[in-house]
């Protein structure tokens, strides 16, 4: 008996129409494997005439798949039976159409794409990103990013050659979307930023702007003056004043300039901001670029990017660091506070949430702070570990623990047995 089916390797027990979805979904994003002759279970029924079958296999991807991909045939045997795998490379020539649909795999199943995300499959066919498309303005000006090039880059003017450089300006002389999105008036729709200023709840509206119909440059700015409007002050210290951050600035402008150079410009959607009291939460439309996983966005220095074009001019102007470090940096702010930044991936968002920076922790009872210590010095620990930390029992452990939960200081990983307790990150 074979293990379950994964997001590359599919079981199918017959041959029928339907793996040649799996093949277009295979084709489209990864390498993945079809195992012919297996239950979805996982329990091995084999195959006959296993050579006319892995014929069949081959002409019924050659006559129904639009391009043709990339694949092998190879027949095996598992406890006398016969099998056939067939592996599926990832191609160039992209999409690959079944029947006038392209599939992607979700988790173990297979699903047609959506429109924004066969644009962007066209596009990858055709080595574009989005940002290398011709822009639909080709009266474009550029006063901010001149300006902030003057000073930050040394430069004496904005030439057309530089331009060039920036892969602004393509050679057959045309501007393409990036360089629409950078400009003094760039007229692409949802592609701006809509920041909420919150009371008390989300029924008590503040403060709203929405930054559209300008650069990304000024959109940034804008941000971050609104930010700084809520989350910074001046205090007296002897005879001068200190500014201090209620939420780490670096914290705040990493967050921002990730939002805006890694979003899929495919979805029609504002960047989202939503400002609250004692926190900050970003929403960026579209989840991680193909090839990266959620491990590697936030443990690892690897930047796979979306728009490489626009993520080069905000690294130019020192927006931001090295490529893949955001993340890092957004951790690093947050050090010595008590309060850790949370990020949340979907397949169409990236939500980071900033809390206020506190160095204190709140009041804590003894037994509190006794398991507080306890979690500080292991990724996770089940209740059992706990109490043979801390010598407490069940009932004591359970009670701060939750109390712990409530005070936003601790996560709770899982359920029933296998349930372990973290400080929040």
């Amino acid at each position: 008996m074979f293990k379950e089916e994964t997001y590359n390797i599919e079981f199918t027990e017959s041959i029928t129409n339907t793996f040649l979805k799996t093949v277009s979904a295979y084709a489209n994003y990864n390498q993945g494997t079809i195992i012919f002759g297996i239950k979805d279970n996982g329990t091995v029924t084999g195959l006959s005439s296993v050579n006319e079958n892995k014929l069949r296999i081959e002409n019924m991807i050659n006559d129904s798949l639009d391009p043709i991909p990339n694949y092998k045939l190879e027949v095996t045997q598992h406890n006398n039976l016969n099998l056939i795998y067939l592996e599926v490379m990832p191609g160039q020539d992209k999409p690959y159409y079944y029947k006038g649909k392209a599939y992607r795999r979700f988790d173990t199943s297979t699903i047609p794409v959506d429109r924004q995300e066969l644009n962007r499959l066209v596009l990858e066919g055709m080595n574009l990103n989005f940002e290398d498309r011709k822009a639909s303005n080709q009266d474009l000006s550029f006063t901010l990013l001149e300006e902030k090039m003057i000073e930050i880059v040394g430069i004496e003017k904005l030439s057309i050659d530089i331009l060039k450089t920036l892969n602004l300006y393509n050679k057959n002389n045309t501007f393409n979307v990036a360089a629409e999105l950078l400009s003094d008036h760039n007229q692409l729709s949802l592609s701006g930023i809509d920041i909420i200023k919150f009371g008390v709840n989300t029924n008590q509206i503040q403060h709203r702007e929405t930054f559209e119909g300008i650069s990304l440059l000024k959109q940034y700015d804008k941000a971050i003056q609104v930010f700084e409007r809520y989350y910074q002050y001046e205090e007296v210290s002897g005879y001068s004043r200190v500014k201090k951050e209620r939420i780490p600035n670096t914290a705040f402008r990493e967050a921002l300039a990730n939002a805006i150079v890694h979003r899929d410009w495919n979805i029609h959607s504002h960047i989202q901001i939503a400002l609250f009291d004692n926190y900050i939460e970003i929403n960026s439309p579209g989840g991680l670029p193909f090839g990266m996983t959620e491990e590697s966005y936030l443990h690892e220095q690897v930047s796979n990017l979306r728009n490489p074009i626009i993520a080069s001019v905000f690294n130019r102007l020192n927006l931001i660091e090295a490529f893949g470090t955001g993340v890092r940096r957004i951790k690093d702010a947050y050090e010595n506070s008590y309060s850790k930044p949370e990020f949340h991936i979907t397949e169409t968002n990236i939500k980071i949430i900033l809390p206020l920076y506190q160095e204190e922790l709140p009041n804590l009872v003894e037994e509190e702070l006794a398991i507080y210590h306890v979690l500080q010095k292991n990724e996770a620990s089940s209740r059992i570990d706990i109490e043979s930390a801390t010598g407490f029992e069940r009932s004591k452990v359970l009670r701060n623990i939750k109390t712990l939960i409530n005070k936003d200081l601790v996560a709770r990983i899982g359920s029933g047995p296998s349930t372990s307790y973290r400080l929040k990150q």
